[in-house]
């Protein structure tokens, strides 16, 4: 019966839309940028929108990308945050936003991100991309690379500054909260994205954060502003508030203060109608005996998205409804379905989630299993 019911119960979520939150019509909220999204970072649901997938000019907002490159290279150790980093006659050739670099001026990585992340200095963003490519053209193909991988379909990146006005180097709204979810996924990010005021060279040169949010915004976390005469007034600001963050997503602002105007329109429309509901119960999933297999067990894991995005006031209590397989035959392989999460909302089911197996357990060849029975035997005969 369980087994018919959660077939039926698939068969219905498959042939109905997925439960999500309905994207806002433009006149559910105003805002006066012509470029706009919202989006909630866990899930990626997205609550407003308004021509999110027009190519735009994103000027200096260039660098979430770079920044994300950044970030990745760290975590993967191929740099870290001691590495020292030299700057080229190329970097220091930069202009607009700057900390005015010479050529063969050192510092670290912690201090250029910092750099970069607080006054979007142009020069420290083409030396951290030397340092990680060699060039800032090779740095470039990677961003487009990276691009790719994250979705990013309207995007084409021709600089990792952002401060030319090149008709090839384009993104959109919606591209912009995809590589923005991506940077604040590494915490590490956050230390300098939230940064107010800093100073570098042992105090002697000071730094403001251009994301005025960040100073009178409740949970302002980051994350990069922009501008350029092509671009106008750019702004991804992201905001976190007990456990939700959200990413809003403005471009081509007419003034500074509207870009800020608008970022905070959103989020606080999404932290006052919106909030988070966990698809996962408190108790962790015991592990599956395998027969006949290299190991003993293998352990699930859940599928999917940690929690789902729902209007405040519509979710019932919830209620959870598992489904797991007493046991599993090897060979399993990695992926391998072991069940079902029923997620209920009072009566409603809220989400299905589907539960596979952690990692791959090779079958027990015959000689395995003589010995196994050998070594069971003569135990048997020494008791």
């Amino acid at each position: 019966m369980k087994k018919l019911l959660a077939v039926i119960l698939a068969a219905v979520l498959l042939a109905e839309p997925a439960l999500a939150v309905e994207t806002l019509a433009g006149d559910d909220i105003t805002i006066s940028a012509p470029y706009a999204v919202l989006m909630e970072s866990s899930t990626g649901e997205v609550l407003y929108e308004k021509e999110s997938h027009a190519h735009c000019s994103p000027a200096s907002v260039t660098k979430v990308m770079t920044m994300l490159l950044v970030a990745e290279a760290i975590e993967a150790g191929t740099i870290s945050l001691d590495t020292v980093v030299t700057a080229s006659a190329n970097a220091a050739s930069m202009g607009g936003s700057q900390i005015w670099l010479e050529q063969g001026e050192q510092m670290t990585v912690d201090e250029m991100l910092k750099c970069v992340a607080v006054v979007s200095a142009n020069d420290c963003a083409v030396a951290l991309a030397e340092l990680i490519a060699g060039t800032e053209e090779a740095f470039v193909q990677r961003m487009n690379q990276r691009a790719a991988e994250l979705g990013m379909e309207d995007t084409h990146f021709t600089n990792c500054t952002g401060l030319l006005d090149d008709d090839e180097h384009y993104t959109s709204a919606y591209d912009i909260a995809l590589m923005s979810r991506a940077l604040i996924s590494h915490d590490m990010i956050k230390d300098y994205t939230t940064i107010w005021m800093d100073t570098i060279r042992d105090g002697e040169f000071g730094l403001s954060n251009t994301n005025k949010l960040i100073y009178y915004y409740d949970g302002a976390t980051g994350l990069k502003t922009g501008f350029t005469s092509k671009a106008m007034y750019c702004l991804s600001a992201t905001a976190e508030r007990d456990g939700v963050e959200y990413i809003a997503v403005v471009l081509h602002a007419d003034t500074s203060a509207d870009r800020f105007e608008d970022a905070k329109t959103l989020l606080s429309y999404a932290f006052a109608n919106y909030d988070l509901a966990s698809l996962r119960p408190s108790e962790a999933l015991p592990p599956v005996p395998v027969t006949l297999g290299t190991a003993d067990s293998v352990q699930p894991v859940y599928e999917g998205n940690e929690y789902i995005l729902e209007e405040k006031g519509t979710l019932s209590d919830l209620s959870y409804d598992l489904a797991l397989v007493e046991s599993v035959a090897a060979p399993v392989y990695a992926g391998q379905s072991l069940g079902t999460l029923t997620v209920y909302s009072g009566e409603t089911v809220l989400a299905q989630i589907n539960i596979v197996a952690s990692e791959a357990v090779e079958r027990l060849s015959l000689w395995d299993i003589y010995g196994s029975l050998i070594g069971a035997l003569i135990g048997r005969k020494e008791v």
